[in-house]
C-alpha cells in the first residue's frame, strides 16, 4: 500500500512545548526551555512510528504534549480527523480513551494499593466501555491477551516481576480499546530478554488487534526491531525522518550516522567505524542558533551557525526520507564516515 493510500491517524504539525523558567520575588517568567520546538510529523493507521534521540532531545514531551498531559504551548495535534487541542479537558478526558500511553516504568505507573483486577476495572470505569456485568470476564481476557493468568488478577503490583508490570501496564492500556497507544521508553527499565518478550507481545498485539503505535526510545536496536518508520530528533528538532530500512542502510545527518555508529555489531569479520561526538548537548534554554548540531558536527560551516536546516528530501533517496543538514550531499554515504 503506498503512502497516499494509507489513512493518517495522528497529523502533528508545528509542535511547540516550552516550559517557563520562574524567578525573582515576584516569580515572573526569565526564560523557556525548548523541549520540543516546532516539529511537524503523521503517523498513518496500523503502523509504528518511532522517535529516538539522546535524553533531553524532546521525544517524551512529544507523546506527553500529544496527550495533553502537558499542555502544548502551540501548534495542532489531530487525531482522526479531531482537533485534540481544541477540545476541553472533558472532551480531552472521554477522547483518550482512543489514545493510551504505556510508561517507563511499570511500577511507579501501577496504583501500589490496587489489585490487577482493580487497575483493570478502573480503566474500564472511567472510559465506560462496557456493561458492569461483562467487565470482570474482560479483565481475564486482558490478562490472558499479555501473556499472564487468570489466577494473578487479585495479586498487588509488587508480586510481579518488571516485565509482568509492564504487561500489566500493556493490559490497562488495551482496557479501553485504543487505536493509538504511545510508548514511552517501554522495555528501557526492563531486562534485555524480557525486552524482547515485551516487544514481541507488542507486535503480536498490533496485528491481531490493528492497533498503531508511537515508539519513543534512545536505543537504535529496539527502534530497529519495532519500527516500521523512524524520527530522530536533537534538541527539540526533527533532524531526519525515514522509512527503517532507508534509514539504517542510507543515514543523511551526521547525528543520526553517529547514532547508528553506536549500535554493537555481532559480525566480526565486518570492520565498524565508531563516531564519537565532541561536547554535551547544550541546553534546551539556550539553543545553538541555526542548526542546533553545528556546536558537535564535525562538517558545521558558517551557514550552518547562521541558517536553521529545512527539512528536505535527499538527492538519490526515496520518497519519504527528509533529513535536515546543508551539507547532506556533501557528506552522504552509505556507510558509517571516518571522522
Amino acid at each position: 500500500m503506498s503512502v497516499q493510500e494509507k489513512k493518517i491517524l495522528l497529523k502533528v504539525e508545528h509542535l511547540k512545548q516550552y516550559f517557563p523558567i520562574k524567578g525573582g520575588i515576584l516569580g515572573r517568567t526569565l526564560n523557556y526551555v525548548k523541549a520540543v520546538d516546532d516539529i511537524s510529523f503523521t503517523i498513518y493507521e496500523g503502523e509504528t512510528l518511532s522517535i529516538v534521540g539522546e535524553s533531553g532531545c524532546g521525544k517524551s514531551t512529544t507523546g506527553r504534549a500529544i496527550l495533553r498531559l502537558d499542555e502544548p504551548t502551540s501548534g495542532s495535534v489531530e487525531f482522526d480527523g479531531v482537533d485534540l487541542l481544541a477540545l476541553s479537558k472533558k472532551e480531552m478526558n472521554k477522547m483518550r480513551k482512543n489514545l493510551q500511553i504505556i510508561f517507563q516504568d511499570p511500577y511507579a505507573s501501577l496504583n501500589p494499593r490496587q489489585t490487577v483486577r482493580q487497575i483493570l476495572l478502573e480503566a474500564m470505569e472511567i472510559q465506560n466501555v462496557l456493561p458492569k456485568n461483562e467487565r470482570d470476564k474482560r479483565v481475564l481476557e486482558l490478562l490472558e491477551l499479555v501473556g499472564l493468568s487468570a489466577q494473578q488478577a487479585d495479586r498487588y503490583p509488587h508480586e510481579f516481576s518488571g516485565g509482568q508490570r509492564q504487561r500489566i501496564g500493556i493490559a490497562r492500556a488495551l482496557s479501553v480499546n485504543p487505536k493509538l497507544i504511545i510508548a514511552d521508553e517501554a522495555v528501557s527499565a526492563l531486562d534485555v530478554s524480557i525486552q524482547a518478550q515485551v516487544l514481541n507481545l507488542l507486535k503480536k498485539l498490533q496485528r491481531e488487534l490493528g492497533l498503531t503505535y508511537l515508539f519513543i526510545s534512545h536505543d537504535m536496536g529496539v527502534v530497529r526491531y519495532i519500527s516500521d518508520r523512524i524520527i530522530v530528533m536533537y534538541l527539540g528538532k526533527i533532524v531526519e525522518m525515514a522509512d527503517k530500512k532507508t534509514l539504517f542502510e542510507n543515514p543523511q545527518h551526521p547525528y543520526t550516522k553517529a547514532l547508528l555508529s553506536a549500535i554493537p555489531s555481532t559480525d566480526i569479520d565486518r570492520k565498524k567505524e565508531r563516531i564519537i561526538l565532541k561536547g554535551d548537548v547544550p541546553s534546551p534554554i539556550n539553543p545553538p542558533t541555526g542548526c542546533r548540531f553545528h556546536s558537535r558536527c564535525p562538517f558545521a560551516t558558517d551557514v550552518c551557525r547562521t541558517t536553521n536546516p529545512e527539512l528536505r528530501k535527499p538527492k538519490h533517496s526515496n520518497e519519504g526520507h527528509l533529513a535536515a543538514c546543508h551539507h547532506m550531499e556533501e557528506i552522504s554515504s552509505p556507510k558509517p564516515l571516518n571522522i
